[in-house]
């Protein structure tokens, strides 16, 4: 049984725990403003907003209702296009779009105007700065448009975030507070002693936290997914912690979530991040599912494994940690035992001044797509010698993988052309890229190369522009 509120009451839902929001929206409820584009997460036209508990008020989030599944929204206010229009009158989010003729054929708009409530929501509770061009870019990095055009939406975003208003959302936010407070519990596990006993008894089960992975198999594959056990509700597996050694990521923290403390830990990591899928994805997604599902293509494999991060896994009440490196066996397959389960990432805290982190990403589209190559790389030299590398790439192999051939051809090396050609040529003992749509092997390789050149050049020469983010 699945309890939420919608449109000021309270939905009680008996469906399987493989339904999208966007199937009961449209299938079940009726809300067919929320429109089915790609079902894959890539076109934001079934955006739709969720609202939980955040002290005394409310916390608006974006998500894909297309690979929600129903479950993540138990205990939690869903809104829809549907929801906005009050007494007759539009919203001030849809007036500004129509004002702005910030519409063509339509269909993406609804998705457009979600992400731009919620936008609106943020500068709200955020001493109302003034617009901010970026983040209106990244809330709408999930949100794609083929007629419109995107200056209109950006005027239409100027034009209310630099003159926010409240609503009736704002107005009975009491209320809907007090509706959450009265939905009962979950049957899902809302402690981890709970979770770890529940996936012991039931290991042939899945685990889902955001899900924006999984969800594909139902939207793309068209299978079924009998058993699912959420993480939504297991709030120690959502906290992170910074210790004077390392920082603690609960498996089921999401990436947004994560985003400014690591940001302010290792820049680089933070920038990556910015260009991981969309702020949708990055609402829902975790770390913890990008590491499980034994990608070879997820992007925070290659940065972790760089930073020499280990994984606390747990099963029933026993506990082991393993670093990363041995985790991942091959394609899709990790080192996960039955009803085993990750409940920490843990990534070591830089202790010297002089180790550097850079993290490059190739894709056919800047941001809110997968990687041809992905390369992470932790180096420290000092007196012009490499005394530390730490290198691993994606894309390159079946799973994410250090580059351990590259590393021993630069460590205690002279930080210099001669060495970093070795280096390169060494990737090639390291990997054997495949060729898909995405790209050739050829490629892949050259790119590997390229990137570890670019990084030789970014750390003697810091000076030089060498990314057109930085200077465009």
């Amino acid at each position: 049984m699945i309890q939420f509120l919608m449109n000021g009451r309270i939905q009680t839902e008996n469906l399987p725990d493989d339904t999208t929001v966007l199937q009961y929206l449209r299938r079940d409820a009726g809300r067919c403003g929320t429109k089915e584009g790609c079902a894959s997460g890539d076109c934001g036209a079934c955006t739709v907003v969720l609202a939980e508990k955040e002290g005394d008020g409310l916390k608006y989030t974006t998500v894909n209702a297309c690979l929600t599944f129903m479950p993540a929204i138990h205990g939690k206010q869903m809104i829809t296009v549907e929801d906005l229009k009050h007494e007759g009158e539009l919203h001030p989010v849809q007036r500004a779009m129509a004002d702005n003729h910030a519409s063509q054929c339509g269909f993406c708009t609804p998705g457009f105007v979600m992400s731009l409530f919620a936008l609106e929501k943020q500068t709200l509770t955020s001493d109302r700065e003034p617009f901010n061009r970026e983040k209106a870019l990244q809330a709408f990095s999930g949100n794609l448009c083929r007629c419109t055009g995107y200056r209109t939406i950006m005027a239409a975003a100027q034009a209310v975030c630099e003159a926010p208003q409240a609503d009736h959302f704002d107005a009975n936010t009491l209320h809907s507070l007090e509706k959450l407070r009265a939905i009962s519990a979950t049957q899902q596990p809302v402690t981890i002693e709970q979770l770890a006993q529940r996936y012991l008894a039931e290991p042939d089960s899945r685990l889902v936290a955001g899900g924006t992975d999984l969800a594909l198999d139902v939207t793309q594959r068209y299978q079924r997914i009998p058993k699912l056990i959420s993480l939504s509700h297991v709030e120690e597996l959502k906290e992170f912690t910074l210790t004077g050694q390392a920082i603690h990521i609960g498996a089921a923290a999401t990436l947004s979530a994560c985003m400014p403390v690591l940001h302010r830990e290792f820049p680089a990591f933070g920038e990556l991040l910015e260009r991981f899928a969309s702020q949708q994805i990055r609402n829902q997604g975790t770390f913890g599912g990008n590491i499980a599902n034994g990608s070879p293509i997820g992007d925070g494999g290659p940065v972790l494994l760089a930073l020499g991060a280990s994984l606390l896994l747990r099963c029933g009440a026993a506990q082991r940690e393993l670093p990363l490196d041995e985790f991942f066996l091959g394609y899709r397959k990790t080192a996960l035992q039955p009803g085993e389960f990750i409940e920490q990432i843990r990534i070591p805290r830089v202790t010297s001044e002089a180790r550097q982190l850079r993290v490059y990403k190739v894709s056919k589209r800047l941001e809110d797509d997968i990687s041809a190559v992905c390369a992470a790389l932790q180096i420290e030299v000092r007196d012009g010698v490499v005394v530390h590398a730490r290198i691993a790439f994606g894309g390159m192999a079946e799973v994410a993988k250090r580059a351990t051939q590259c590393e021993a051809q630069l460590l205690g090396q002279p930080w210099q052309t001669a060495t970093l050609e070795r280096a390169c040529q060494a990737l090639e003992k390291d990997f054997t890229p495949i060729t898909d749509f995405r790209a050739s092997r050829e490629y892949r390789m050259q790119v590997a190369k390229n990137l570890l050149r670019r990084c030789h050049i970014e750390l003697i020469s810091p000076e030089t522009l060498m990314r057109v983010t930085h200077y465009v």
